[in-house]
């Protein structure tokens, strides 16, 4: 299950740059803050991951 969790986490990381990417590129200022946020989240499962796994071993 941490394999799925880590993998949605890199998931969503990637998707909220392409966002925030796309966003900046448009001049959609909302869409580049939802990617922004998209990273932000996708950061703090994968930091939830690594800290279950530190203390897992």
């Amino acid at each position: 299950m941490a394999k799925e969790q880590k993998a949605k986490a890199k998931k969503e990381q990637i998707k909220g740059k392409v966002e925030e990417v796309v966003g900046r590129a448009t001049g959609d200022a909302r869409m580049e803050t939802e990617g922004r946020a998209g990273q932000a989240k996708g950061d703090a499962r994968q930091a939830k991951e690594k800290a279950k796994d530190v203390f897992k071993h």
